[in-house]
C-alpha cells in the first residue's frame, strides 16, 4: 500500500471543485484510474472493473453556457455506464437535472439492428456528490433513486439509478472514528475536507487506512500551482454562471408565485363579490316574498271582509222579507176576519 500524509502547510486542492475532481479521477495514471474504481466501488457497493474513463469537456465555444458541466463518462466491463459529477452549488432543480441526465446516457445506447432489443438496454447511473445546500429534507447521506410503484412498493425493475451524497450531511459521521466508518462515509468525509488544514488529522488517518483514497491523495498532491489556480479561476466562471442562473431562476420562481398570487386574489374578490351579489339577491328575493305574502295577506282580510258586509246585508234583507210576509200574513188574517 502507497504511503501518502498531508503536512501542516500543504497547500491541498479542493475536490469539491468539479475542475479538480475531474483531474484527480481521470489522469491516465494507475493511481488516478484505481482511485476511481474504488471511489465507484464504495458508492455501488459492489466489485467493479473500469474499462474507459472519459473527461467531458466543454466546447470552447460553450464556455460562458450556464449548462457546462465537468462530468466524467465511465464504462464498466459488463457494458453498464456511469455519469460521475461533484457540483458545489446545485441548480435550483437539481434533481430534474440529475433525471434528464441518466435519461440521456440510459437512451445514447446503441439498441439498432436485428440482433438486437431492450433486453440487451445496460444500467446506467447518474452519481452526483453535492458539496453544497440539500437537495432531500433527512440526514441521509446517500439516496439510490429507482423507478418503483410508491401505492404498492413495487419496483419498475428499469436499469437507470441516480445516486446523491449530499456532503452537508456528513455532521454525524464525523463524530465516528475512522474505523467505524463505511467506505462511502470515508470518500465523502475525504472529498468534502481533504483541502481543511483543520481536518488534517482527520485526512491522514483516511490516508493511512485506505488504499484507493491514498492514490487519490497521491493525485491530488501532484496537481501543481499553475493547474490548481486554473481550475479554480474556471470554477469561480462556473460557479459566477450557477449563481446567475440559480438567481434567475429564483427571480422568475418569485414573479410566478406573484402573479399566482395576484390571480388568487383576483379569484378570491370574484367569489367574494359573487357571494356578495348572491347575498343582495336572495335578500331582495326574500323582501319581495314578504311584500308578496303581506299584500296577499291584506287582500285576503279584504276579501273576508266583503264578505262579512254582504253576509249582513243578505241577512238584513232575509229579515225584511220575513217582515213583510208577516205584514202580508197578518193583513189576509184580517181580511179574513171582516168576511
Amino acid at each position: 500500500m502507497i504511503k501518502v500524509q498531508f503536512s501542516d502547510t500543504d497547500d491541498i486542492a479542493d475536490l469539491c471543485i468539479d475542475g479538480v475532481f475531474k483531474t484527480a479521477f481521470t489522469q491516465n495514471t494507475p493511481e488516478s484510474r484505481e482511485a476511481m474504481r474504488c471511489i465507484l466501488t464504495a458508492i455501488l457497493k459492489r466489485e467493479l472493473r473500469v474499462i474507459t474513463i472519459t473527461a467531458n469537456e466543454p466546447p470552447i465555444h460553450d464556455l460562458r453556457d450556464r449548462q457546462i458541466r465537468y462530468d466524467i463518462s465511465i464504462s464498466f466491463n459488463d457494458g453498464e455506464l456511469a455519469n460521475v459529477e461533484i457540483t458545489l452549488w446545485p441548480d435550483a432543480h437539481e434533481v430534474l437535472r440529475l433525471e434528464y441526465y441518466v435519461g440521456k446516457l440510459f437512451l445514447n445506447q446503441d439498441i439498432k439492428g436485428k440482433d438486437k432489443d431492450y433486453k440487451d438496454l445496460k444500467r446506467v447511473y447518474q452519481i452526483s456528490l453535492i458539496a453544497n445546500r440539500r437537495l432531500f429534507n433527512d440526514n441521509n447521506l446517500v439516496h439510490h433513486f429507482e423507478y418503483h410503484d410508491r401505492e404498492h412498493n413495487m419496483p419498475l425493475g428499469g436499469r437507470t439509478t441516480i445516486i446523491t451524497l449530499e456532503l452537508e450531511k456528513l455532521g454525524p459521521v464525523l463524530q465516528k472514528p475512522v474505523s467505524e466508518m463505511d467506505a462511502q462515509e470515508r470518500w465523502a468525509v475525504f472529498t468534502r475536507f481533504c483541502s481543511d488544514k483543520s481536518k488534517r488529522g482527520l485526512i491522514n488517518e483516511l490516508l493511512a487506512q485506505e488504499e484507493g483514497i491514498a492514490m487519490a491523495g497521491q493525485t491530488i498532491q501532484g496537481i501543481s500551482k499553475e493547474q490548481l489556480e486554473a481550475l479554480r479561476q474556471m470554477s469561480r466562471e462556473k460557479y459566477e454562471l450557477d449563481r446567475q442562473s440559480y438567481e434567475t431562476q429564483l427571480r422568475r420562481e418569485a414573479r410566478e408565485k406573484v402573479r399566482a398570487e395576484i390571480q388568487a386574489e383576483i379569484q378570491r374578490e370574484l367569489e367574494e363579490g359573487q357571494a356578495e351579489i348572491q347575498r343582495e339577491l336572495e335578500k331582495g328575493q326574500a323582501e319581495i316574498q314578504r311584500e308578496l305574502e303581506k299584500g296577499q295577506a291584506e287582500i285576503q282580510r279584504e276579501l273576508e271582509k266583503g264578505q262579512a258586509e254582504i253576509q249582513r246585508e243578505l241577512e238584513k234583507g232575509r229579515r225584511e222579507l220575513e217582515e213583510r210576509d208577516r205584514v202580508i200574513a197578518e193583513l189576509r188574517r184580517q181580511l179574513q176576519e171582516k168576511a
